[in-house]
């Protein structure tokens, strides 16, 4: 049994599917990395371990109303996704109701998203138009 990967995959809270689809992985290599069956290379642990928050207890796991998974950082304030986009936040999440906080923070990142397309529509149309905006 590869104890690295059972134990990167078990700090984030996530079940073997929910991991796999998040991180890439074919879910049958996944469980055969776990049961022993075979093992991942050294560079493949060394990366999910970059990609994957550290585990300790100022890290908040939590999960949106549709499986996605959240990171709150009460150290920096910071949320994060899984795709690793970083947003500061004012508020002190501690006392926001779990259930509720994955509600929020899914319309914080589906905003996110929408912003982040449209930023990069906009800069597209520039690159192609050569307008200058004034």
């Amino acid at each position: 049994m590869d104890k690295q990967i059972r134990e990167l995959r078990k700090s984030t809270g996530l079940t073997q599917k929910d991991f796999a689809r998040i991180y890439d992985i074919p879910l049958s290599t996944l469980r055969k990395w776990e049961q022993g069956e075979s093992s991942p290379a050294p560079y493949v642990i060394r990366l999910l371990a970059r990609m994957i928050p550290a585990a300790d207890e100022r890290l908040i796991t939590i999960n949106g109303r549709n499986g996605e998974i959240y990171y709150y950082d009460k150290a920096t304030k910071t949320v994060s996704d899984s795709l690793n986009n970083v947003i500061t936040i004012q508020e002190d999440l501690d006392q926001v109701n779990p259930r509720n906080l994955g509600l929020y923070l899914q319309e914080l990142y589906d905003d996110f998203h929408d912003i982040q397309e449209r930023f990069n529509r906009d800069c597209r149309y520039d690159i192609k138009e050569g307008i200058i905006w004034s």
